[in-house]
């Protein structure tokens, strides 16, 4: 199994913390998981609120989890409620379904792990996201934000 390295888990947190400020972002939480779904790394904001941390874990897990990004899993479970209590079930409450949480990828498209992201909206949390793991020079899933992520 081919896992992300703390260096570049790291990479990702800290560029996604700067692209939020560079946007005038609420203070964000990121957390960072390797492909087995280990916590590699996190970093919360002043003033981010204390459930953001299992928000963004959440999300990242998820994720990870169904092998499609956060905003991906909503998607396809909004009009599928027996779909949504089935993976809240068995992901035993785990799995935040909402943007924010981006699969981190090699070049061959390999999952290496997740990130997921809390804080602001759930589309501005997830183009964090996307641009940090670019800005790792690795290859988010999905790879372009949601075209509305400034509203």
């Amino acid at each position: 199994m081919v896992s992300l390295p703390l260096e570049k888990a790291n990479v990702i947190v800290e560029e996604a913390l700067k692209v939020g400020r560079e946007n005038n972002m609420l203070p964000l939480t990121v957390s960072v998981l390797d492909s087995g779904g280990h916590l590699l790394s996190f970093q919360r904001e002043d003033g981010s609120g204390i459930l953001r941390g299992d928000i963004a874990s959440g999300k990242a897990w998820g994720a990870l989890g169904m092998g499609i990004s956060s905003r991906t899993i909503r998607d396809r479970g909004k009009d599928r409620l027996a779909f949504q209590n089935a993976i809240a079930i068995a992901s035993k409450g785990r799995l935040i379904p909402v943007p924010g949480g981006v699969l981190i990828c090699n070049h061959d498209v390999q999952v290496l792990g997740s990130v997921g992201i809390s804080g602001d909206t759930s589309e501005r949390d997830e183009y964090c996201a996307i641009k940090a793991i670019k800005s790792a020079g690795l290859v988010p899933s999905p790879e372009e934000e949601d075209p509305n992520w400034q509203s």
